[in-house]
């Protein structure tokens, strides 16, 4: 029997801790940052576990591939803020953030590949 519902996905549940991890670190940005890259990570953070979820709900699998591909984007993107953090002295260790991505990313790109195994889109 499959999945019944989006926070049943491994994928999905890791996204989700990146999220809150982020939301854990730009919570000791400085409040300068509060509408840069505050607003800009936790945006980005969001969007992984969101489109996931939205992809899980479609039904062909061009759309679902199409919402699991933003999410991917959304990943590097983040990635991008945390090495500008990280280079700012903003943030000194970011590596848990940085593993549920890594793992998010390795899980979006299987479940990507099953859902083109699935037939035309």
């Amino acid at each position: 029997m499959g999945i019944a519902r989006f926070d049943g996905l491994e994928v999905w549940k890791a996204a989700h801790q990146a999220a809150l991890e982020t939301y854990r670190i730009t919570a000791t940005l400085p409040s300068d940052e509060r509408y840069g890259l505050v607003q800009q990570m936790r945006r980005s953070a969001a969007s992984i576990p969101a489109n996931i979820t939205e992809g899980f709900g479609r039904r062909q699998p061009r759309d679902k591939i199409r919402f699991y591909n933003i999410s991917q984007a959304s990943i590097e993107e983040l990635r991008y803020y945390l090495i500008l953090c990280r280079d700012l002295g903003y943030v000194k260790q970011y590596s848990e953030v940085s593993q549920y991505l890594d793992s998010t990313a390795r899980m979006l790109k299987r479940l990507v590949i099953r859902t083109l195994d699935m037939g035309p889109s």
